[in-house]
């Protein structure tokens, strides 16, 4: 079984024709066929399903794929091995949550840039959930997310931890309030990241904890957006304090600690163990320290100077039921 054969076989498993395949290949259409008739006579066994429509893969080629991807993916990383240098240089796949990203990346990436400029990082954004599987499938070379991760195959480094608050409009004062601004029929809503966003999932337990079910959601791609939203009185959400203080010491939301540090959220980089750690990966992970450090982006240390401090937290007790 030739690697290269395998490579031809997956590339046509992807997209799902021989012609595609063979103008991802950079190729000709009558080799990529070769290849996979040389690999079929080869197992002794059919792997493509042919029609005018294209290629789909028998249960002999869903069983073949998983490993034709795996050694694909084992050569590249033997590539960069090799080519792998004292000094950090390449591409970089970094995967961030939303908050980390727009919150405690910038010091980090510029000191890292300054450090290592011939680093090529790319950063992609998402829930912690997506970016796990990113992980996980050798999309990104490590990620930022919240924990826990209780994966085996991952490592995972505790980086910050964040305080996570609960902000409403200025006029919830009380659990009453809360009762009140939540109520059936008042059209309020829980305003959340997409699905996978370790912080929705706090939300979600902590209000069904306290008594509140059928809430509307509505999902928010951006932080500032969430923020408007609920002073807005659109509704409330579950962000970091750094997030939520400039827009209370403003009047413009009103921040509720959460009982018994039941707000404390660790943010975590995590890689695979079994994948080969660069250079470049190497030097971003210790480096990584530094983002614990508080770093507040210039527009929000603007209003903290700006705004004279008010009193805007009050802890909701449990409702009664």
């Amino acid at each position: 079984m030739d690697s290269t054969d395998l490579n031809f076989f997956a590339a046509v498993a992807m997209a799902g024709g021989i012609g595609r395949a063979a103008n991802d290949l950079h190729t000709v259409q009558s080799n990529v066929t070769q290849r996979i008739r040389a690999l079929e006579a080869q197992l002794g066994v059919q792997l493509f399903h042919r029609s005018k429509k294209g290629v789909t893969l028998t249960s002999m080629g869903n069983r073949l794929l998983p490993y034709a991807k795996r050694i694909s993916e084992l050569l590249a990383e033997a590539q960069r091995a090799v080519k792998d240098e004292a000094s950090p240089s390449g591409e970089l796949r970094i995967g961030s949550m939303e908050t980390t990203a727009a919150l405690r990346l910038p010091p980090l990436l510029t000191h890292y840039a300054i450090a290592y400029p011939d680093v090529d990082v790319q950063i992609e954004t998402g829930p912690t959930a997506s970016l796990v599987d990113a992980v996980l499938s050798r999309k990104l070379d490590g990620a930022f997310v919240s924990a826990p991760v209780t994966h085996g195959e991952l490592a995972c480094k505790p980086i910050v931890e964040e305080e996570l608050v609960l902000i409403t409009p200025p006029m919830v004062t009380s659990t009453e309030h809360l009762n009140k601004f939540l109520a059936t029929g008042s059209g309020r809503k829980v305003i959340v990241f997409r699905a996978g966003c370790s912080y929705r999932q706090r939300l979600s337990e902590y209000l069904a904890h306290r008594g509140f079910v059928d809430l509307r959601w509505m999902e928010m791609g951006t932080l500032d957006g969430i923020i408007g939203c609920v002073a807005a009185s659109v509704g409330l959400s579950l962000v970091p304090h750094v997030v939520a203080e400039p827009a209370a010491r403003q009047g413009l939301i009103r921040i509720h600690p959460l009982p018994n540090a039941t707000g404390r959220a660790t943010t975590l980089f995590v890689h695979r163990k079994d994948a080969f750690v660069s250079s470049a990966l190497r030097a971003l992970i210790e480096c990584a320290g530094s983002i614990s450090s508080a770093n507040i982006p210039a527009t929000t240390a603007a209003v903290n100077a700006a705004s004279p401090p008010r009193k805007t937290t009050s802890p909701l007790s449990r409702p009664s039921r």
